[in-house]
């Protein structure tokens, strides 16, 4: 070890080894927020937190099951290079490896030193960075949902629901989860450290939510990736399979994504409350919900970014279908919780749990930034039942829709930055041609035998 190292670095490699660390499993998000990463030894820490640990750049660029998109800076230049660097502020050890911790990485041009544009992470910075200058910090409170399988081979798909016992809404303990899959995710999510609050069984047999506290939303977005990485690693442990597609199963609902959203000034007050205007909502506020409304089109392409997203949407689902905002009314697309004061905040329903956190959150983001620069007013709040369409704009209902809403939105654009969004595009839309060109079961079942 080098003595130009700085002493903290130096002190947490000790700290790990003294507590029999061994391994560091360095991971980053790619494009659709999966974990992808490293295990390195601990005596090579150094020389990854100086030079960097080589991927290929077109990791980016690689779908669920291995297909490459054609996008600049992949293929067309021979595969290049990133280089990750650990960012040991989110070194953690893992409670259920003994002998390993974990880092997120942050991917860089080896050339340059600048940041590859398909970031996630390095996106959300940039959005957040823009709001900053204004003074402003968005604080976030993430809440996800997912649905653990038990294998079956004699299913389709092989896979079953965990437990399909109807009415378990909210249940806690064994009736609802026999086997106490919830109480061993949570405690060991409270060892890593990511701020889980707590969680409960949810609608659908084999369901489960589990809640995240506020942070800045950088934090939050880490958070929420590690989240979602950790519980599909506990559940491989158990021999299952978590799993947070939007709808995974044709007699279920879907698992959404919600996301708590508070701005703070530079004094930490919370500036979307103001007991004296409507509702107790401060302009801004106000503002910031115009902000998102204007822009729910495009955003629905980054919040619900696969063509499996759009069979949780529709009437009678309760996840949103109309462009609208409530208090406290959970069918609404964006509800008001209402707790008042520093707890004041919006709840953006929009997206389901396949969204990358990082991208949701950079696009909430931008769209509140731009509501609250163009001091943009929404309309007024609807009530009851939120599910007619005479009363709001429906939102996109398939991915391609999502996609051109999101190209046709020149200033969340100009926010999120052309470099991303072309790459984002041609990603999706390769997506999109692979399933139009695959011939599903149900195009078999309802065609094979009679034509």
């Amino acid at each position: 070890m080098s003595a130009e190292e700085p002493a903290e670095i130096r002190r947490k490699i000790e700290a790990l080894a003294a507590q029999g660390v061994d391994v560091v499993r360095i991971v980053y998000p790619d494009l659709i927020g999966s974990d992808r990463g490293r295990d390195i030894l601990l005596h090579h820490l150094p020389n990854a937190i100086g030079h960097g640990l080589a991927f290929c750049r077109a990791i980016y660029h690689t779908a669920a099951r291995g297909e490459h998109s054609d996008i600049p800076g992949g293929l067309d230049t021979g595969m290049p290079d990133i280089a990750v660097r650990p960012d040991m502020a989110t070194l953690v050890r893992l409670p259920w490896e003994p002998g390993v911790a974990w880092c997120i990485g942050d991917a860089r041009d080896p050339k340059t030193g600048l940041p590859t544009p398909e970031s996630p992470r390095d996106l959300l910075r940039q959005v957040t960075d823009r709001l900053r200058q204004t003074g402003l910090t968005a604080v976030v409170g993430p809440e996800l949902e997912y649905v653990l399988l038990d294998p079956d081979p004699d299913s389709p798909t092989g896979w079953r629901r965990y437990t399909d016992a109807p009415g378990n809404v909210y249940a806690v303990g064994r009736r609802g989860d026999p086997d106490g899959h919830l109480l061993r995710t949570l405690r060991h999510l409270h060892d890593l450290g990511i701020g889980v609050s707590g969680g409960n069984r949810e609608f659908d047999g084999g369901q489960f939510e589990i809640n995240l506290d506020h942070s800045e939303a950088l934090d939050a977005a880490d958070r929420a990736f590690r989240f979602k990485a950790a519980v599909k690693e506990l559940a491989r442990i158990e021999g299952r399979l978590a799993t947070f597609m939007a709808k995974p199963l044709n007699d279920g609902g879907g698992s959404g994504f919600h996301l708590h959203l508070s701005i703070v000034d530079n004094d930490e007050h919370n500036i979307f409350d103001d007991p004296d205007q409507p509702y107790g909502l401060s302009a801004t506020a106000r503002h910031a919900i115009a902000g998102l409304l204007n822009h729910a089109p495009a955003l629905a392409a980054l919040l619900n970014p696969t063509i499996n997203s759009y069979k949780r949407f529709g009437p009678e689902t309760t996840a949103p279908w109309l462009i609208d905002w409530g208090l406290d009314n959970r069918t609404a697309m964006l509800r008001i919780p209402p707790e008042r004061g520093a707890a004041t905040r919006l709840e953006i329903r929009l997206a389901d749990a396949t969204a990358n956190p990082y991208l949701a959150i950079a696009g909430l983001v931008a769209a509140v930034h731009l509501g609250i620069s163009d001091a943009a007013e929404p309309p007024t709040p609807m009530s009851g039942y939120g599910y007619d369409p005479a009363a709001a704009p429906t939102l996109p209902t398939h991915l391609g829709e999502a996609l051109e809403a999101l190209e046709a939105d020149d200033r969340l654009i100009d926010v999120l930055g052309k470099s991303f969004t072309e790459a984002f595009f041609t990603f999706k839309r390769d997506e999109l041609a692979r399933f139009r060109s695959y011939v599903t079961d149900w195009e078999f079942r309802e065609y094979a035998q009679l034509l």
